[in-house]
């Protein structure tokens, strides 16, 4: 049973489920594309608490209704916050004045013009990394923001990762995906009625599995709790 993978056992047990040898030139040009395929595939099939992170820094432009953020900053963005008073930027000695996400076009409409500026309470994504805030900044507000990111991939100079250590079976079944095409053979399953395991098949049970963990760790389990789905005790308790 597989506990948790690292690098070198990664490299070997994928070798063992392709049938090849783990020094293979072939094998070891792909694993790169391999990880990115699988790492990727599974940060977009859940919603990884891990992947949040917060990020200050950043201040609005007095008098203008916009923010750009670094490219590549965040994948999702999930909270702005604005810090109060001004000259604040450390979120734990500030206040928190969160911003609710609306449309473009009711900011555009309520606040076209810097009349009425203060300390923004909405804003709304214009890119993937320019936000318009409304109503406009009267002060260089600090900002405190969290999203989701991109962590490091598993490599021979990034021995573990979170996927790597906590999600190793969706990890290896991911990776059998590509390998599996690499190999021109995606449909061994249907080519050899006597294969056991699709790999497509086997990945999508992990997934369900892992989906239902993560969203217990959000506390959006049942009643959003951070049970897992009870079998029996369906009914509420008086």
């Amino acid at each position: 049973m597989v506990t948790g993978l690292t690098w070198a056992t990664y490299v070997n047990e994928l070798a063992l489920l392709a049938v090849v040898d783990p020094a293979d030139t072939n094998f070891v040009a792909n694993l790169p594309y391999t990880i990115d395929y699988a790492e990727l595939r599974i940060y977009q099939d859940l919603q990884l608490l891990s992947t949040v992170t917060p990020l200050t820094g950043l201040s609005l432009a007095v008098n203008s209704p916009t923010l750009t953020i670094p490219i590549g900053t965040f994948i999702t963005l999930q909270d702005v916050n604005v810090i109060t008073p001004v000259g604040t930027s450390d979120p734990a000695v500030g206040t928190l004045n969160p911003c609710l996400p609306v449309t473009k076009e009711y900011l555009q409409y309520e606040w076209p013009s810097v009349v009425g500026a203060g300390v923004p309470n909405k804003f709304a994504m214009l890119s993937q990394n320019v936000l318009r805030f409304g109503p406009w900044a009267d002060q260089p507000y600090a900002l405190y923001l969290v999203g989701t990111v991109r962590p490091a991939s598993l490599s021979a100079s990034n021995t573990s990762t979170f996927i790597s250590t906590y999600l190793p079976s969706l990890f290896l079944m991911a990776s059998m995906i590509f390998i599996s095409g690499y190999q021109r053979n995606f449909s061994r399953q249907s080519d050899d009625p006597q294969m056991a395991v699709s790999y497509e098949q086997q990945y999508k049970a992990l997934l369900n599995s892992a989906n239902t963990e993560e969203q217990q760790k959000k506390f959006q389990a049942g009643g959003w709790s951070s049970m897992a789905p009870a079998g029996v005790a369906t009914p509420t308790r008086g």
